[in-house]
Order: structure tokens, then sequence, then C-alpha cells
């Protein structure tokens, strides 16, 4: 039996009703069943060749155009299913497209072109050297050094002998998943901030702050910081439970037969620094005392940083069971932070090294350097 009939036909067929034939007749004929020759007259009856025509393309744009309503409401849903947030990683999309060939039962072409990822994309596997070894010793820093982020560890990787750059480094970093979730509090300026002056030698002008802390039983000790805002090298840290203006008098005479001398000391308004003994000492010594104004901790922002990354590596991270063990704590991390640990503002080099490689660069008279001797 024929499965197809031309539009010219099917008309033909019907004329042939109409004409007087039997329908008998006509379905003998034409090779069809009455029902199918009844159905073409409900729906064709009347109808001319270019009238068949045109209503038989009508009804095919009818079904593309219901095949894609029901794709697009389809690719909607699937859509809905998937997060909303806009997703750039290829591992994230691959992920997606897996989802949906998964959960729909999609072939990967559409999953594709539905999340809009190129095949080539997603059939693609990567070649790269896994770097066990350079992953290990990363997780081992890592752990070693909590608060450092990947620009310091690519700093420690690099003055070990790794030729590695630091975008390589910080995929690693993210792939181990060692990055920390930092959360910092927005602060908004009410005026311009004035620039504050460049230190140009050491022992040029330094810092100097208190900070507080506990020990294992509840009670409370304080600790004496100083830094030296050229070189950033910090002369000695004094711990105790209490800090009087004549006990820090006492740690600037030490620091002076081992350090040297200031020209100028940037301090708070707290009652050990507008003390007599501070004053009588700067006056003896020609040191001038320079006080931050009150409620602006952004005078003596060298200070308030270095106070910033003691509490993060050094006292959150540690559990004082007494004084002693405070003050060989803090004086240990101090002597990392001037011999080992890379600075930022300082092109990653450690305060020694920068203070070292100034003194061989510079071409200025020789001036009284700021050394980093151990305070016995």
């Amino acid at each position: 039996m024929k499965k197809q009939f031309t539009n010219e036909q099917i008309i033909y067929t019907l004329r042939q009703s109409e004409d007087g034939t039997s329908v008998a007749e006509v379905c003998r004929k034409t090779g069809i069943t009455e029902q199918t020759f009844y159905r073409w007259k409900r729906k064709f009856a009347g109808m001319g060749v270019a009238e068949l025509a045109r209503l038989r393309q009508l009804e095919d744009e009818n079904k593309k155009l219901k095949s894609l309503v029901a794709d697009l409401t389809l690719d909607k849903h699937m859509l809905q299913e998937v997060p909303a947030k806009k997703v750039l990683k290829r591992e994230q999309r691959c992920e997606l497209v897996n989802f949906l060939c998964a959960a729909f039962r999609l072939p990967q072409r559409r999953a594709c072109r539905l999340i809009g990822m190129q095949r080539s994309s997603y059939y693609y596997r990567q070649h790269r050297d896994p770097q066990v070894e350079l992953r290990v010793r990363l997780k081992d820093l890592a752990g070693a050094r909590v608060r450092y982020g990947y620009r310091r560890l690519h700093a420690l990787l690099v003055r070990e002998g790794w030729s590695v750059n630091h975008k390589r480094v910080y995929r690693l970093y993210k792939l181990e998943g060692l990055s920390l979730r930092l959360k910092t509090k927005k602060k908004r300026t009410s005026e311009p901030r004035v620039p504050l002056p460049v230190s140009t030698a050491p022992n040029e002008c330094w810092s100097m702050d208190f900070v507080a802390d506990r020990l294992a039983d509840g009670r409370a000790f304080r600790m004496l910081t100083l830094v030296d805002n050229f070189s950033r090298v910090s002369p000695a840290i004094e711990v105790d439970f209490s800090l009087t203006g004549k006990r820090v008098v006492e740690v600037l005479k030490r620091l002076k037969v081992t350090h040297g001398v200031p020209k100028t000391i940037k301090v708070d308004n707290g009652s050990e620094f507008i003390s007599k003994a501070m004053d009588e000492w700067a006056h003896r010594n020609n040191v001038k005392l320079e006080f931050s104004r009150p409620g602006k901790p952004t005078d003596n922002a060298f200070i308030e940083s270095f106070n910033g990354r003691l509490r993060e590596e050094c006292l959150n991270q540690n559990w004082f069971t007494s004084l002693a063990d405070a003050k060989q704590i803090v004086e240990a991390w101090r002597e990392d932070y001037n011999q080992l640990r890379p600075h930022s503002s300082l092109k990653h080099q450690t305060p020694s090294d920068f203070v070292a490689h100034w003194q061989q660069t510079r071409t200025a008279p020789k001036a009284e350097i700021l050394t980093l001797e151990t305070v016995q």
C-alpha cells in the first residue's frame, strides 16, 4: 500500500467521488481504506491543489513550532535546576554538563549547547605535570605557616630554589584547598587620609605600641612592640605582666647599646608614653616623640600593621602556659619575623636582607645602622 500521496492525487480522489463514483470503487482504485477516504474528505473537501499545499505547509510549520516551544520549555526547566550563579571555570561547566546528561538523559551535544560550552573544551583532557613534589612542599609550608597566603608561600619556594611563578603556586594553592576565608570589616573613609612621611634610612623613625593577651590560666599580660619604619625590623618585644613608663625607658636604654637611638619615635597617647621618665629620656637622647591624634590609629600605621601580624601569626596560634613560655614563643616569632618572613612592602625580602642590601647599595655617608643582634 502506498503510504504517501501527493496533493494532486488526494484532490483527484475526492473529485472522483463528487462525480458519482462509489466510495468503494474509489478506494479500490486508489488503494486506500474507507477510513482514509473519509478522513481526507473531512479535512480537504472543497479545496484545490494550491490550497491543500498551503494547508500542509501550515501544518508542518505548526508542528515545528510546537517542537521548538517544547524544547525551549524543557531548556528553561533544566536551566532552573542548575545553580543561578554564573559559572566561569571549565571544571564547573563540565560538572553541569554531566549533571544535565544524568538528570535529564540529554546527549552531551545538547547539554554543552545549553550551558554554552564548546564540546572541544568538554572533551579536553589535561596532560600537564601533576607537580606532586611541589604540592607536597606547598602543603608543608602552608601547614607550618598557617596565616601565609600564596604570595608569601611563593617567595619561600623561590628562596628554596623552586623554579615556579606565582600563578602556578596560586593554582595549586586553590586546588589543595589551602586558601583561608578572611573576613575583613569594610571601612569607609569620611575624608582623605594624609600620606605618612617616608623614612629614608634605618634608625630614622621607630614606632612603638602595646599589645595585650592572656595566659592559659586567664591572667593578662602586656607586650611592648617596636618596629623600624624603614627596614621593618623589630628591635625588641618586651613581655611582662606590668609595663610602666620606667620599664619602657629601661628597654630603650638596652636597645641604645645594641641597636642605636632613632631620631623619632611614633607613639600614641598612652600613660606610659606621656610619663615624665619617657619625656626625660627623649630629652637626654635628642629623640623626638611624635604623638598620634586621639582616635586616629592610622597616624601610627606601621606599628598597627605589625601588631596585626603578631596577633594573627603568633598570639592566635599559640596557647601560653606561663609568662616564661610567652616570652620564649614571642621572641622566637620576632626572630623569625626579622630573619625569615617575606615582607610584601620590601618586595618579599626579609627585613634583615633588606638592611644588608641597603648597606651595599647606598651612596650616602655612613650612618648608624640598625643591627639585628639578639637582645640578651
